[in-house]
């Protein structure tokens, strides 16, 4: 089909398309003014993203890129739009309860009903590449309509209050436990780390280790200081066994030395006087008594010495076997204590652990009880609701343009459909397409006009377009 059999067809069927228009138009303008009004107020809330300076995590879930979706989600949830209900009493109304009744049949909550309906008319949009959430309501008054943002705002900000405190207020209650619990693990730890120093005495373990360690080392020194004293008496008392009158002690004894002079002497004097006097001469026999009193004083005296090798030998081995016996025991107690030192780090360890973890949690504690007490939100109100001076919708200009095309559709439409019905020939296109035979001419009645739907693009008279071109063959075009 033409653009020229189209316009034909609409000036043939001009009367059904304009009325076809026209009502069109008209229901749609008429609709538009007894359509009940709708106004809507809009709030605008900024979100601060930056982490909470009360919170122990510095890294907090604001810094997401999904925070503003979430809330928007929270601004849209039943839990905002439950509170909305009760902050206003809206389920003591008996209008409102007749509705739900009516609507329901008395089955479920009126709270959540009353929710619902409050939640298809609130619209929760955030600005793009900013921290701004626009929230609109729709009522029929302007009054409703700023009234019930307003109250959505502040419900969404006392629940962002109680979503940011319960957590905390629940983690508090679980520290304040577990802090107890903890408390008596170190009171129990410290009691039984009391009761060891008790019962074993100890005052300061590790000073009276080293005391008991120095005497150790002292015992030490002196059993290798004794051990060689002994073995040298033991070798002179050898020795003294074997030939007393060479031993070190006997050479150098001053009154053995003495006596072996005095006795040197006397021999030569009893020599001397037995070649002169002979051997019964009383003087001789005097010296010869002298002679024998002396070896006797000296042979007493060296077997003194010899058995004063003997004893100091006896009296050393006696020592050493005493500073060993010392030893053994000093380095028993000195393992005991050493035993009684890694116990008490055990229990201390315990202690310091107990200590540590009870620390810990009370920080968390503090910590936790801080944040359930914090009521400072991060979300402010930058602009409150305010009653809306125009109505939103209906909007007569848009819905003015929009049913003058639906009009201008539904009479092409009628058009074409009562030409469907009824197929008449409007054009020479129409003629020739349907005789399958060429045109030589056009006949325009007298006084009337030929329309330009029955002339060619060229400036001359259709017939001497006709003439003058060569007629096609029977059965085309």
């Amino acid at each position: 089909m033409s653009f020229s059999q189209f316009i034909a067809i609409l000036i043939a069927h001009r009367k059904a398309a304009l009325i076809a228009f026209g009502g069109t138009l008209a229901l749609v303008i008429g609709l538009s003014l007894v359509w009940p009004k709708t106004y809507s107020s809009v709030a605008v809330v900024v979100v601060d993203q930056k982490p909470d300076p009360v919170s122990a995590n510095p890294y907090s879930s604001m810094t997401t890129p999904g925070f503003m979706a979430t809330q928007v989600e929270i601004f849209q949830s039943d839990r905002v739009a439950l509170r909305v209900v009760r902050n206003l009493r809206l389920a003591e109304s008996m209008q409102v309860r007749l509705e739900w009744a009516e609507a329901t049949n008395s089955t479920g909550s009126i709270e959540s009903w009353l929710a619902e309906r409050l939640q298809k008319k609130l619209d929760v949009k955030p600005s793009r590449e900013s921290n701004l959430i626009n929230v609109t309501y729709k009522a029929d008054t302007p009054k409703e309509a700023a009234f019930k943002a307003n109250a959505f705002v502040q419900a969404y900000l006392d629940t962002n209050l109680d979503l940011r405190a319960d957590p905390a207020k629940q983690y508090s209650s679980f520290f304040d436990m577990r802090a107890k619990q903890l408390r008596e693990e170190l009171e129990a730890a410290q009691a039984k780390l009391s009761a060891y120093q008790k019962e074993k005495g100890i005052i300061a373990s590790d000073e009276r280790l080293d005391i008991e360690s120095a005497r150790l080392s002292d015992l030490s020194t002196q059993l290798v200081q004794l051990q060689a004293l002994t073995a040298e008496s033991t070798s002179r008392k050898n020795q003294a066994a074997r030939s007393t009158d060479q031993l070190q002690d006997v050479l150098n004894n001053t009154l053995i030395s003495t006596l072996k002079a005095d006795l040197s002497r006397e021999e030569a004097k009893l020599k001397q006087a037995t070649t002169v006097w002979g051997e019964n001469h009383p003087s001789v026999i005097q010296t010869r008594a002298s002679v024998a009193e002396l070896k006797e004083r000296l042979a007493t005296e060296i077997r003194k010495v010899g058995s004063g090798v003997g004893v100091t030998n006896a009296i050393n081995q006696s020592r050493e076997a005493d500073v060993k016996a010392a030893l053994e025991a000093q380095r028993a107690k000195v393992l005991q204590l050493k035993e009684q030192r890694d116990q008490i780090g055990i229990l201390q360890k315990d202690v310091e652990n107990a200590q540590r973890a009870y620390d810990n949690v009370l920080a968390r504690l503090s910590q936790s009880s801080l944040e359930s007490e914090n009521k400072l939100p991060n979300v402010a109100v930058l602009s409150p609701a305010v009653e809306p001076i125009k109505q939103s919708s209906p909007k007569m200009l848009l819905n003015s343009v929009g049913g003058f095309f639906l009009g201008l559709l539904l009479a092409m439409g009628t058009a074409l459909v009562a030409e469907f019905k009824d197929r008449r020939i409007r054009s020479l296109q129409d003629l020739t397409k349907t005789l399958s035979l060429p045109v030589i001419g056009s006949l325009t009645p007298p006084g009337k006009k030929k329309t330009l739907l029955f002339r060619s693009r060229d400036s001359g008279p259709l017939l001497e377009q006709r003439m003058l071109r060569p007629l096609p063959s029977p059965g085309t075009e």
